[in-house]
């Protein structure tokens, strides 16, 4: 008996899926074009949404063990060098490197690309997750001229070991000629491998040599990247660090290197809300498009739905055939609208070079787009599925004819 109400119930499950997929493609130009509505919203959604991911993934790259000690008054101004001997001796601090931002640019001002002055015996101890052969590791610090480049910046430029990178300086001027000796590889793909480095040494000699020795801007560096031994402690060590150069010529402010990272974040906060805005927007303005075309499929079809209450289908039946048909068509839409959103977010990340580090659509993202498929699928056949099922027989049937 068991057996029979469930192929009873396959059989009557087959013909309402088959009745919904008519209906879909009853007016195939409508649908067509509503089913496109929805494929562009879905990928403009989508990318909208990988470009607020992108803005994030520095902070969410970050480490938890890492701090980063910056002037107490501004990033603009530098730290002493000799701050890096007393900030090792801390309880807490297992390594502790230094880097200044140089600011140059490479051939055009187009092509952007962070470039850092660090301490290179240190430097890529702090940072584990840029994965270095050791002989080129090796090369790169015998070489004083010699520069480390991330896996994007050799492929967007074609660069490779041994090829001379000019940088045109700006906060520095001149032109300054280094040779690539290392190629840098991230331990995960949300690793940051957009980035240049340098030898410090080389950047402090230089200005040396060319700057009065009045002007005071040698033997500085912009931040301190330290590596702690427990998470759980970088409050306490922060405030170690702080405390030992308070009332100092240039007094410090520590951090997490998320929080520091999100400082970054917060100065463009404005436009992060705003992309969020028009990507909530986009759906907004498919789900009016979708619920007008749901709501002109059951106008047309008030007798038939009609004549089906007539002939004893329940009212639950026809809110079914609109849902269904409403889902189908936003389902089908978003699922060639996420396809298309990975070809879309790659052309997108070729265009904009290495101006956001990490670029690449996510779980996440994903499933907001499902989530948004499912929410403009019901809510727009909500209302038309509300009317169908209350309109009565009588009011149908005098469409007839």
């Amino acid at each position: 008996f068991y057996l029979f109400l469930f192929f009873v119930y396959k059989l009557h499950a087959m013909h309402f899926l088959k009745l919904i997929l008519r209906n879909t493609l009853r007016h195939k130009l409508r649908t067509g074009l509503t089913i496109l509505g929805i494929i562009v919203a879905i990928v403009a959604f989508g990318l909208l949404r990988t470009v607020v991911d992108a803005w994030y993934s520095g902070a969410e790259g970050s480490s938890e063990a890492r701090l980063i000690t910056r002037n107490a008054i501004s990033l603009v101004f530098h730290l002493p060098i000799k701050y890096q001997d007393r900030i090792r001796k801390i309880q807490g601090v297992t390594e502790v490197t230094h880097a200044s931002w140089f600011g140059g640019v490479y051939i055009t001002e187009k092509n952007f690309f962070p470039q850092f002055a660090i301490d290179s015996k240190t430097y890529f101890n702090v940072y584990s997750e840029y994965i270095i052969p050791p002989k080129d590791l090796t090369s790169f610090i015998n070489d004083r001229k010699g520069c480390v480049i991330g896996r994007k910046i050799a492929d967007i430029y074609n660069l490779k070991i041994g090829d001379a990178v000019p940088i045109r300086g700006t906060i520095y001027p001149g032109v300054w000629r280094f040779t690539v000796r290392a190629i840098y590889d991230g331990i995960e793909t949300k690793t940051d491998t957009s980035q240049f480095f340098f030898h410090w040494d080389y950047l402090n000699e230089t200005k040396k040599r060319v700057i009065a020795r009045s002007a005071n801007t040698t033997n500085w560096v912009g931040v301190y990247a330290i590596n702690i031994s427990e998470p759980s402690r970088a409050s306490q060590i922060s405030e170690a660090v702080d405390k030992l150069f308070k009332d100092s010529l240039a007094e410090t402010h520590t951090e997490t290197e998320k929080a520091f990272q999100l400082g970054f974040v917060s100065m463009t906060e404005a436009i992060v809300v705003a992309i969020r805005i028009v990507s909530y927007l986009v759906i907004l303005i498919i789900l009016a498009v979708m619920a007008n075309t749901m709501a002109m499929t059951a106008r047309e079809r008030t007798s038939e739905y009609a004549t089906l209450k007539a002939l004893g289908f329940s009212h639950s039946f026809i809110s079914g055939l609109i849902y269904g048909e409403s889902l189908v068509i936003a389902f089908l839409g978003t699922l060639i609208g996420i396809l298309l959103t990975f070809p879309v977010a790659s052309l997108f990340k070729t265009k904009v070079g290495t101006l956001f580090p990490v670029f690449g659509v996510s779980l996440e993202t994903i499933y907001m787009q499902i989530i948004a498929a499912a929410l403009i699928g019901i809510t727009a056949a909500a209302l038309p599925a509300l009317r169908s099922a209350q309109a009565s027989i009588v009011e149908g049937l005098r469409n007839i004819g």
